[in-house]
């Protein structure tokens, strides 16, 4: 028996004596399956055009050597990341990553010009998500899609989003996993608008004709996501998460909380609870904004860790598809996403390792003083035992053995590109 053995049996046994079976929570955090986004690998430049330019309220910062330029090198790197991080997961792919040599527009983009994504997933086991594309385009008028006063700008997105479901409906269908298709919107005003009104009902006009056909859920779901603001529209964005609430209520959609899309002080741990209540089902882009909605990679903080206690305590981990959000150009990207997956699967873990039944049972109790005692001394407990003995089980690096892997990779691959 090894060291990393060792500390696990006493680790066991340490929770054991407040009833948590740390077997099974290891078993049930191998099945939750994190959607990792392909973003973070290029800095949001997708393959669509050689330039890649980015406008509609997306910005990356930094220029650290090494973005992959070719879907060949993002899958090379993806494929290093995973290695590094325990289970299989899935991967977040956004219309602008498109494999094709054919000159397609993003109204044009058919299942075709992603079938090297899907061999590619079908080789490494993992699912793809997808989200259609309402940036870095010139059909993006004056700050709006589909919510454009032009009728003609409003059709040009229209069809992109079919064609957007139909490509998710593929990927579901190939490769046996929902694929989660989530729609962002930018569309909004720098400056006070006067009517706030007349887009907002555009935009659920322009939506409900995306949605018109009705595809088989077991291959598709469709999910909606609000934003408070972005870089363009600081004074007002259409799809608000009032907005999208309502939109996903009324329309049967899953509704999309991304943890940097609110105000500074506002934190979206405390809105699954109400969600889950009337949403058909939750999906989460896990992000961490630094005074506005600037994706930073993950950290364990506070805000990780309680929106993984909400899933864990309510119940929630089967309505809530967990994806990740951020795009750090700063540091090595490849490290980005191993820091984020690693510590969102920690924060489920530790999540997991309280003893749920029995805190519950002390708070129906009005037993404060236990409650606290319990969730304070947990604290304590000897988390990072079980997690080493997790990777362990998946053989991928323990503690920080994962970052001279990624160093060697950066010296070997990542610094002779051009």
């Amino acid at each position: 028996m090894n060291t990393i053995e060792r500390n696990y049996v006493q680790a066991k046994e340490k929770y054991a004596s407040i009833g948590v079976d740390t077997d099974a929570v290891l078993d049930k955090l191998q099945m939750i399956k994190i959607s990792m986004h392909c973003w973070q690998g290029d800095d949001v430049k997708g393959f669509l055009t050689p330039e890649g330019k980015l406008t509609g309220g997306i910005m990356a910062t930094g220029n650290f050597p090494g973005a992959a330029r070719t879907p060949e090198q993002l899958r090379q790197d993806l494929e290093k990341a995973y290695s590094l991080i325990p289970g299989k997961h899935k991967l977040n792919l956004h219309a602008i990553y498109l494999d094709t040599k054919e000159n397609v527009d993003l109204n044009g983009i058919e299942p075709k010009h992603f079938e090297k994504w899907v061999t590619w997933a079908k080789r490494e086991g993992v699912g793809l998500d997808f989200n259609p594309t309402f940036f870095s385009h010139p059909m993006m008028k004056d700050g709006f899609t589909l919510a454009h006063p032009d009728r003609k700008v409003r059709e040009y997105w229209i069809e992109h989003g079919k064609r957007s479901r139909k490509i998710a409906e593929y990927f579901g269908k190939e490769l046996g996993q929902t694929c989660i298709n989530n729609f962002w919107i930018p569309d909004g005003m720098k400056d006070y608008p006067i009517d706030r009104l007349s887009p907002r009902k555009r935009l659920m006009e322009s939506l409900d004709k995306i949605f018109t056909e009705e595809l088989d859920e077991n291959h598709i779901q469709d999910a909606v996501e609000s934003k408070l603001f972005g870089l363009g529209a600081e004074a007002y964005t259409v799809g608000s998460h009032e907005f999208y609430m309502g939109y996903g209520f009324t329309r049967n959609k899953l509704i999309c909380l991304d943890a940097g899309h609110f105000h500074p002080t506002e934190v979206i741990s405390n809105k699954l609870s109400s969600l889950a209540l009337f949403s058909k089902g939750i999906m989460l882009h896990v992000s961490r904004p630094v005074r506005w909605d600037s994706d930073h990679v993950v950290l364990m903080d506070d805000e990780l860790q309680d929106i993984a206690k909400e899933l864990v305590r309510n119940g929630l981990l089967e309505k809530t598809n967990i994806g990740l959000d951020f795009f750090d150009a700063t540091i090595n990207r490849i490290a980005a996403w191993v820091i984020g997956t690693r510590n969102t699967q920690k924060a489920l873990m530790k999540a997991m390792l309280e003893p749920v039944g029995q805190l519950k049972e002390m708070e129906l109790a009005f037993d404060f003083t236990s409650r606290i005692a319990f969730t304070e001394e947990l604290k304590d407990f000897p988390y990072a035992d079980v997690w080493n003995y997790f990777c362990y089980q998946h053989q991928v690096p323990i503690g920080l053995d994962w970052l001279e892997v990624v160093d060697n990779y950066q010296k070997e691959v990542l610094e002779l590109r051009k």
